[in-house]
């Protein structure tokens, strides 16, 4: 089969296809036949090599999501998977790959009315947004600001805090053009991406989902109301700085929160539980997975090129 490793980490230079034998399934474990893969941003921060610490070595074969069709299963799974059409987490790699090996309790049957390419946009974007806001108690009436609204998570946080009643939903974004698309999508201000707006934004905000963290975040901390709450669900532009906590410790009158958040520490019956409601919100027509461009598997290094030029909006999938 064909693959994506990185075969050195930094630019999209050291990614690289080759050939690979077909794994078989362990215990526990299905392979999937995949038609589409989701092409994320914790990719992009595994590839420029910022998460070294985490033990990924040049070979390493990118990708957490893949849709398709369940071809073989482990020992101790149901012989019924087979042949089943699903979506699948794959872990911190092995999803940009013909075919994927994902555990049985990492998949979920998809609706026949829900394309493979939709399901690699909604499945993991949608979930991060979901539980992001939870973990930030977002409650209808508040205001949010989502920093970096342009990729998949940031479109469904947008879409996800219109529909749970906030009061004011602001992005930052990179362009006029970016800002129109995020306004169709229910957006109700559009700042720039050091957070100046020319709209009439407020000036803080009850809650900020975080996509990008990296040099900026503690300016934006200042933007946080009193009991304003911060969660960073991503850091596309790298960590913060060391002493961020300064800015905290600065404002402590205000009472002000931090958090990160990783879907990791969520009970994967509550994951799937909340992926199936949204690919049914998508069958219906209530959220949207927003395609960039869907790109060849042997193009996965062009994907990447897009994503650091900070000209994706939406997702970018993999076709092998």
């Amino acid at each position: 089969m064909k693959a994506v490793t990185i075969e050195s980490f930094g630019t999209a230079d050291g990614m690289a296809l080759i050939e690979l034998p077909v794994p078989a399934p362990a215990e526990g474990e299905v392979l999937i036949a995949a038609t589409a893969i989701g092409v994320g941003g914790v990719d992009a921060v595994i590839r420029r090599g910022l998460l070294a610490g985490y033990g990924f070595k040049p070979g390493h074969i990118l990708g957490s999501e893949v849709a398709g069709t369940v071809t073989a299963v482990g020992p101790g799974v149901d012989t019924a998977w087979i042949g089943r059409r699903v979506w699948a987490f794959t872990g911190l790699g092995g999803g940009y790959a013909e075919c994927a090996l994902a555990q049985v309790t990492e998949i979920l049957p998809l609706p026949v009315e829900l394309s493979d390419v939709a399901a690699v946009t909604l499945g993991g974007s949608g979930v991060v947004a979901h539980f992001g806001l939870a973990h930030a108690r977002f409650a209808p009436g508040e205001s949010v600001l989502v920093r970096g609204a342009a990729g998949s998570i940031g479109i469904s946080t947008v879409e996800l805090a219109i529909r749970g009643g906030a009061g004011v939903v602001a992005v930052t974004t990179s362009s006029e053009e970016r800002g129109a698309r995020l306004r169709a999508l229910g957006a109700t201000h559009v700042l720039d991406r050091d957070g100046s707006s020319r709209d009439g934004a407020p000036d803080a905000f009850d809650v900020i989902i975080d996509v990008v963290a990296g040099s900026a975040l503690p300016a934006f901390l200042d933007r946080l109301k009193p009991n304003g709450r911060l969660v960073v669900v991503g850091v596309v532009a790298g960590m913060p700085p060391a002493d961020f906590g300064i800015t905290l410790m600065t404002a402590f009158r205000k009472s002000l929160s931090f958090a990160t958040f990783s879907a990791d520490t969520v009970a994967t019956a509550d994951r799937h539980a909340v992926r199936s409601a949204q690919f049914a919100a998508a069958v219906r027509g209530e959220l949207h997975a927003v395609v960039h461009e869907v790109l060849p598997l042997a193009q996965a290094a062009r994907a990447h090129q897009a994503m650091d030029a900070g000209a994706v909006f939406g997702r970018i999938v993999l076709t092998p």
